[in-house]
Formats: structure tokens, C-alpha cells, sequence
């Protein structure tokens, strides 16, 4: 095979990667991250609202110049390379990121009108602010066209595309009035590199379409005109500014423009793969596959499965969506997810603690002298509200259990511990409504860098807990996704299956359940589905709550004799080394 080379753009929360892959075995010869410079890391605030999360677009046209002007740079210094070995470019954004845009694909924001107006900024993926709105398009759908709730696990977030511009056009109606147009982030960069000025001539992504957009060929792509009627007149006119079809990764979203050839002294007309959800194509980086289960671990966490589109796949209540060729062409995609992780332990350690990195580490080794149990906590991951399996953003955290005796690091195991049964409740819906999981294979920065993290996950699941080869999984999905766009004549490949075999891989460190962990977990995850079920108003949740408190005290008190038994009966070398 000709020695050949991708770029995989991946816009995060708050920074762009862009890595030079080699098509022969998924090598990144080079890599660089750039920060978002605008916001509180990225994330443009309104401290009078908590729920508001957008991002200034020219963030996104900074970071895609710097990303790819230094990766470039790093790799003409890589033996072997050449850019005009370079065949194509993919991309993987943040979603549901939804912005408006002019008539001739600007962003409203960079128009000075609107500069410092929120509203016409980026609708980030955690902005929760439309609540209201997606309450109304469950109700609704639910009553008038129930066909568009069931792909999407019955409830429709306020992280996704219509809700947002529903809250758009309530709270800034001279946003909605002057958008000529709505574009996802993982369609806006595709088209940006392809110098499409036109938004009506955007080639969409099915990823973004199907999983947030309520887009389906069943029903003629997005929802009809008579039933965004019902939420406002408005957004049924604007159905026709939108698009009509959306498509899988099977075919470019269009060809490198001469300008941005020029600036990063690419050949012109490259193939620009599809652009897809991060998560997503993290799954194809990660090595996906029918029974496997990808978690992208970061602020948030992004669970991504795939089951051959020949064979049916039943609706699955409370997940993100089945959508067919989401994650790869010939099989569904199904997505699920938790709304804050990452965020989570970022909350407890830097805003709460006011700690820094370090606090992280020190924090991770006090947790991991604990054993399970030992902590007498029970906490809900919650405080980014439940985006699986109840898909409600008003719900918040919580932390049972505390004593006088309680420090950060049990509070600190305690989050990290609720992050795993939030994550089991998920794998147990899945399999409940028959999606096979055989494995699970995690990337990530906290899946890589905290081995207490992994091995209470193994223990939660009960699973062994693989990790994706590479460090850049969805940087690394996207630049897959860009060599079978290039396909293999060009030096790429011809299908997904292919450039997989040859591009991706498992790490050689995976995690392995310990049964005595496992035990204990399954006690206290039963107590943390009460919790969940009541404080999540599931139907015919029953929690005795006037027992809970002594309940979870006694396995403490039960783990800590374990404990002080095996070190009282040990021998002194034994006790020295316990």
C-alpha cells in the first residue's frame, strides 16, 4: 500500500484536536490541540443562568486554522510524510451544537449586530436552557405523531436541535428572524472546508439529522410541516431553509475549497468525509463492532453501539436514539449517554474543593485506599441533569450518607462510583431490550489516565473494561472516516470494516472485575436505583426511604469489619503490606 495520510479534526468543549494519521496502520505522526479562546474555558456563561452553555463560531474557524497549521507543521518533520500525500480530511464535533447562519454560511455571531447577543451564538451540546420546549415536543409528538418519539427512546432533550431553536425563537426572536439557516457544528465545518456559501447547498450529516433532528427517510426526513406547526408556525416555515436529505459516511460531504488548500498547502478538492458526533465517530476509532460497547469518557459520557442494519432493531425507552448508518454505513446506530462525568469530578475538585490538578491526583489516592463500600455514601450523577434513561435535564445531584467523618476522597469515590451505576443502568436497559454487549471498550482522558476510575467501572459492570488503542479515538474515527472517503484507489480504503482492520486497535491495559468488588456494588447499586427511581419519578418506583440511611450505614460497617478482620488475622508482614 502507497504510504498515504489523514487529517481528523475533533471539536471538544472546549478545545479543536487535529491529528495526521497514516493510512497503513492509524499511526498519528502528529497532533496538536488548540484551546478556545473566548469564555470560561470555551463556554460562553450567563451567570444568571446556570443552564446556558453557547460558543463563539469564530472559535471554531481560529481553532480549525491553528489545529491543522501546527499538525501539519509537526508532521513535515515525520520521515516519510509529504502533504501532498494527504488524501482527505474528516471531521467529528461536539452535538447537538446547533448555530445560525446567514444566507451565505457566516455565523450570525461574526455579523457585529449580533456579536453580543448569546442567542446567536453556538447552542453548545450542554446547554440545558430549552427544558420547556422539549417537554412540549415529547408531549406533543407523544399525541400527534408518536412515529417520531420512537426512534429517540420516547423523550426528546433539551440538548438537541429543535428545542433549542424553538427557545431561540422565544427568547430571541430577532436571532430566529434574521437565521437564514441552522447548521450542526459537524455539518458547519465540513462545509466550511469545502467553501460552501450557500446553506441550502450543505450536504447533512444523517449522524446529527437522526439522532437529534427527529430526521428519518421512514417519514420523509424531518418532521412535517403540520407538526412543527404545532409548536409555532415559524418553525414550519422554516422546515424548507433547512434540507431535505441527510446522508451516511459512504460519500464526501464535499472537496477541499482552494482557499483553505492555500493555507495549509494541501492539493485542492481533497474528499471531506461526512461530519459526525464525536462519540461517534470515537466508536468507529475505538474498534466498534456488533456487541461492543464504546463509553467516550469526558465531561460527559457517550455510550455508541452497532447492529447490522439487516437484521430489526427494537425501540429501546430512554435512550439517544437508532438511527441506520449513524455510525457506520450498513448498521443502526444506537446512542446513549450521561450528561455529566467528567464534569462531575471537575465540580467537586475545582469548584467545591477550589483544587487544581494535583488535588485530582491526591484525591484519586486517597479514594483508592478505600474499599468499596467503605466510603457509607451513595451519591446521583445527576448534577447536569439524566440525559439515559430518563431524559430529564431538572433533576440534580445528590449525596446520601454523610458524617462527621465524611473527607473529599469519599465524596470523591462516591461521585466517581455514581458515574458507574448511571453507566449500568444503561448497559442494563440496552440488554434488556436486546442489544447484545459482549465488551466494553473505553477512551477517553479520565479512562486513560485514572486507573481507580476504570476498576470501579469493571466492578460496577461486572465486565472487563478494555481500553481503544489510541488516545484520540474520535480524531482518530474522523480520519478513518476520511480515507474510506478517499477510498482505496486514492491510497484509503473502501469501506469502514477495512480501514478499521488496518487503522484501529485495543490497548494492551484492560481492567478486570474483582468478585468481592462486584458484591458489595451490587448492594449498593441497588440502593442507588431507589434512589434513581424515585427521585427520577419513574412509574411504580418504590424506595423506604425511612430505612435507607441505616441500610447503607450497616454495609459500611459490615465492609470495614471485613476489612479489619483480613488485617487483624494477616501476618506482620502481611499488616505492614495492608
Amino acid at each position: 500500500m502507497r504510504r498515504t495520510f489523514t487529517i481528523g479534526l475533533d471539536y471538544g468543549t472546549n478545545s479543536v484536536r487535529a491529528v495526521v494519521v497514516d493510512c497503513r496502520d492509524g499511526h498519528v505522526v502528529a497532533a496538536e490541540v488548540v484551546d478556545y479562546p473566548s469564555g470560561h474555558q470555551g463556554i460562553l456563561l450567563d451567570p444568571r443562568d446556570p443552564h446556558l452553555a453557547r460558543q463563539h463560531p469564530g472559535d471554531y474557524l481560529f481553532g480549525l486554522r491553528e489545529s491543522v497549521t501546527r499538525a501539519l507543521d509537526a508532521a513535515d518533520a515525520v520521515e516519510g510524510f509529504s502533504r501532498d500525500r494527504v488524501i482527505g480530511i474528516g471531521v467529528d464535533t461536539t452535538g447537538s451544537t446547533p448555530l445560525p447562519v446567514d444566507a451565505r454560511n457566516v455565523p450570525l455571531a461574526l455579523d457585529r449586530r449580533f456579536e453580543s447577543n448569546l442567542a446567536a451564538h453556538a447552542w453548545l451540546w450542554k446547554d440545558h436552557t430549552a427544558a420547556d420546549e422539549a417537554a412540549a415536543i415529547t408531549r406533543l409528538a407523544a399525541e400527534h405523531a408518536p412515529h417520531l418519539l420512537a426512534p429517540i427512546g420516547g423523550t426528546y432533550s433539551s440538548e438537541w436541535f429543535w428545542s433549542k431553536i424553538w427557545r431561540c425563537l422565544k427568547v430571541a426572536p430577532e436571532v430566529f428572524d434574521a437565521a437564514a439557516s441552522w447548521v450542526e457544528l459537524a455539518d458547519f465545518v465540513p462545509a466550511v472546508l469545502a467553501g460552501v456559501d450557500d446553506p441550502r447547498q450543505i450536504r447533512r450529516g444523517i449522524c446529527p439529522a437522526g439522532h437529534k433532528a427527529l430526521y428519518s427517510r421512514a417519514w420523509g426526513g424531518l418532521p412535517d410541516a403540520a407538526f412543527l406547526a404545532r409548536l409555532d408556525p415559524r418553525l414550519a416555515a422554516l422546515r424548507d431553509r433547512l434540507y431535505d436529505e441527510a446522508w451516511p459516511a459512504d460519500r464526501p460531504a464535499g472537496h477541499l475549497s482552494a482557499e483553505w488548500a492555500t493555507t495549509f498547502g494541501l492539493r485542492e478538492g481533497l474528499p471531506i468525509a461526512m461530519g459526525a458526533f464525536d462519540a461517534h465517530y470515537g466508536a468507529v476509532g475505538a474498534s466498534v463492532r456488533t456487541g461492543t460497547l464504546v463509553k467516550i469518557i469526558g465531561t460527559s459520557t457517550c455510550d455508541c453501539a452497532i447492529a447490522p442494519a439487516t437484521e430489526p432493531v427494537g425501540n429501546v425507552p430512554g435512550i439517544c436514539g437508532i438511527v441506520d448508518g449513524s455510525i457506520m454505513p450498513g448498521y443502526f446506530g444506537i446512542e446513549a449517554g450521561q450528561s455529566a462525568v467528567g464534569d462531575l469530578l471537575k465540580w467537586w475538585v475545582e469548584t467545591v474543593c477550589e483544587g487544581d490538578a494535583a488535588l485530582h491526583g491526591a484525591l484519586s489516592a486517597e479514594a483508592a485506599a478505600l474499599e468499596p463500600g467503605e466510603t457509607g455514601l451513595v451519591a446521583l450523577d445527576w448534577n447536569n441533569g439524566n440525559r439515559t434513561i430518563l431524559v430529564d435535564p431538572r433533576l440534580s445531584g445528590l449525596i446520601v450518607g454523610q458524617t462527621l467523618h465524611t473527607t473529599r476522597a469519599h465524596v470523591y469515590r462516591a461521585l466517581i462510583e455514581a458515574t458507574a451505576f448511571g453507566a449500568r443502568a444503561i448497559v442494563e436497559r440496552l440488554r434488556e431490550y436486546g442489544v447484545a454487549i459482549d465488551r466494553v471498550v473505553c477512551c477517553g482522558g479520565i479512562a486513560e489516565k485514572n486507573p481507580l476510575f476504570m476498576q470501579i467501572y469493571a466492578d460496577v459492570l461486572q465486565a472487563p473494561m478494555h481500553m481503544a488503542g489510541s488516545p484520540q479515538t474520535p480524531a482518530l474515527g474522523a480520519a478513518v472516516a476520511a480515507a474510506v472517503a478517499a477510498g482505496g484507489a486514492a491510497g484509503g480504503y473502501d469501506g469502514f470494516e477495512e480501514a478499521q482492520r488496518q487503522m484501529t486497535s485495543l490497548g494492551e491495559v484492560t481492567y478486570q472485575p474483582r468478585a468481592g468488588a462486584a458484591r458489595v456494588y451490587d448492594e449498593l447499586y441497588g440502593l442507588y436505583r431507589e434512589l434513581h427511581d424515585a427521585f427520577g419519578d419513574v412509574a411504580g418506583a418504590s424506595a423506604s426511604f425511612g430505612s435507607f440511611m441505616k441500610r447503607l450505614l450497616a454495609l459500611r460497617d459490615r465492609v470495614v469489619a471485613a476489612r479489619e478482620s483480613e488485617v487483624g488475622s494477616a501476618s506482620p508482614g502481611d499488616a505492614v503490606r495492608a
